[in-house]
């Protein structure tokens, strides 16, 4: 197995798609690395099933506190409120931007796209994501693509839940294991 990481787990303080927090975020202890939730406001992030409330995760930190040096991966999980929310916030879209910047692992799924977008990071990359976002993405000057997962550089996309298997996949052989 490649040495231990970091990887930050980006979201709002609210509708995030749980399972697509939950179950990357598993497969990255699993394989014995070290998951971090950083929030806009630092505190409980609201989890949901697509629009029922499901559960509360305490965050472990302000992404305005953190630092892209500090991690080896970024994962921005979906739902259609979260990153919604997220690219209003400035400091987390700067943290997006400067996390691509770094050519360090960035991994989207769903609508978590919409992050990337804001960010100026779809600009010549192929992404895939829910399908409602990819007038965005082509709007952005990205290459919007039906797949399960697409790797194009240090950018890991996905479409939706039903994608978390290889997205786990993908992000994994990222940090090297």
């Amino acid at each position: 197995m490649a040495d231990a990481r970091k990887v930050a787990f980006l979201t709002a303080s609210e509708g995030v798609e749980r399972v697509e927090l939950t179950e990357p975020w598993a497969a990255v202890e699993g394989a014995g690395h070290t998951a971090e939730l950083l929030s806009p406001d630092g505190g409980t992030v609201k989890l949901f099933n697509h629009l029922d409330a499901a559960e509360d995760k305490s965050a472990d930190g302000k992404v305005a506190d953190a630092s892209v040096d500090d991690y080896d991966a970024l994962v921005l999980p979906g739902g259609v409120a979260n990153p919604d929310a997220l690219r209003m916030d400035s400091d987390a879209v700067a943290f997006v931007r400067d996390f691509a910047a770094s050519g360090k692992p960035v991994a989207a799924i769903c609508h978590a796209a919409w992050t990337l977008v804001e960010a100026d990071q779809v600009r010549g990359k192929r992404v895939a994501s829910w399908p409602s976002l990819q007038t965005d993405i082509r709007n952005a000057g990205g290459e919007w693509v039906d797949e399960e997962v697409v790797v194009d550089g240090n950018l890991i996309s996905s479409r939706n839940p039903d994608d978390i298997p290889a997205f786990n996949r993908a992000l994994l052989s990222a940090l090297g294991g």
